[in-house]
């Protein structure tokens, strides 16, 4: 498939994106030989190719909704500018 400038100009406005006018020569050419690509792909014969399962008969394992804090409170504490009783310790914002 051979795109034209005019079918560039069409779709990078549709796509939201700036093309230059000395760039459009380019783009189509690079997408005319992605569509090219594309159409070789619907030619290969998937007769007997049986469909991909997917993930949908894994099952993700489960960990127990424990409330914690990690236990390097002094290590992330070392990170904040300021620190009091063990928290963040930051400016008031409200009057």
């Amino acid at each position: 498939m051979s795109l034209d400038k005019a079918t560039i100009r069409r779709v990078a406005t549709l796509a939201r994106i700036e093309v230059p006018d000395a760039e459009l020569e380019a783009t189509a050419t690079k997408l005319s030989g992605i569509l090219s690509w594309i159409a070789q792909l619907s030619e290969v014969n998937t007769d007997d190719v049986l469909p991909m399962s997917g993930g949908t008969d894994l099952k993700l394992p489960w960990r127990a909704d424990v409330i914690n804090d990690g236990g390097i409170v002094d290590k992330v504490l070392a990170n904040a500018p300021e620190a009091q009783d063990g928290f963040f310790s930051v400016p008031k914002v409200v009057e």
